[in-house]
């Protein structure tokens, strides 16, 4: 349909979660055709959604009432949808209209599917290794390491290693510290320390709580100090995750 775009994947543990890319906009003339996709999923009993917004470029009120009016018939049946990968202005007006206190969103696509298939209590390492299943059948943890690529330095000096370990270490914000005293960066570093695995909204989120101070911060100013940090990627978080 002209102005939306709208595949669908099967993926997850079970490949019982369906993957909805929508690329586009989302506004009156557009919604009933995503209506009428969702409604079809549900009907064929595909009751966990996890629409990706990467390609939507602006929702109007009638585009969130899509998500809002059907979501009751998905959790009614055990399911849910979960939005993923908003642009920073997209997701700025769905904070903004509050709909944040009835849609679940997420940094990536992994991370939804994921949880999805964790309060099944399903093994979601089932889901990843598909990719490349004879790295992963050696290396129990060969994507991380993959992902994550060592310090190019030397290997002859190992007083470099150290050195270079040692200046890791001190950015680390040690636990004992009231989180919610800390200043911002450190707060940040702090939550990552605890949780790699969190995409950018999932970082917002864990500053809002009385843990950190209920620290509210916009996802733009959140990512721009992510980038000062170092720290602006999920393989540079875990990175420095595992430098403690």
């Amino acid at each position: 349909m002209e102005g939306i775009q709208v595949f669908d994947q099967r993926v997850g543990s079970n490949g019982d979660v369906v993957y909805l890319k929508v690329n586009g906009f989302i506004d009156t003339s557009t919604s009933l055709y995503l209506v009428e996709k969702i409604k079809d999923l549900l009907k064929q009993g595909y009751v966990q959604l996890v629409v990706d917004m990467s390609g939507v470029n602006y929702v109007s009120s009638a585009g969130w009432g899509v998500f809002v009016g059907e979501i009751k018939d998905f959790r009614e049946r055990g399911g849910d949808i979960k939005l993923v990968n908003m642009t920073p202005e997209v997701y700025d007006v769905f904070e903004m209209l509050e709909f944040n206190r009835i849609l679940k969103s997420y940094d990536s696509v992994e991370e939804a599917v994921n949880e999805f298939d964790v309060l099944r209590g399903l093994d979601i390492t089932r889901w990843v290794p598909k990719r490349a299943p004879e790295e992963e059948a050696e290396t129990p943890v060969a994507v991380a390491e993959k992902a994550i690529p060592d310090v190019q330095i030397s290997p002859k000096p190992s007083e470099k290693i150290d050195s270079v370990r040692k200046v890791e270490k001190i950015t680390w914000t040690p636990k004992k510290v009231d989180p919610a005293q800390l200043p911002i960066t450190e707060k940040i570093k702090h939550v990552i320390a605890e949780n790699p695995i969190l995409g950018i909204f999932g970082i917002k989120k864990e500053l809002a709580t009385p843990k950190y101070g209920n620290t509210r911060i916009s996802i733009l100013k959140l990512h721009k100090l992510l980038k000062e940090l170092n720290l602006d990627t999920k393989e540079k978080r875990y990175r420095f995750y595992r430098s403690r």
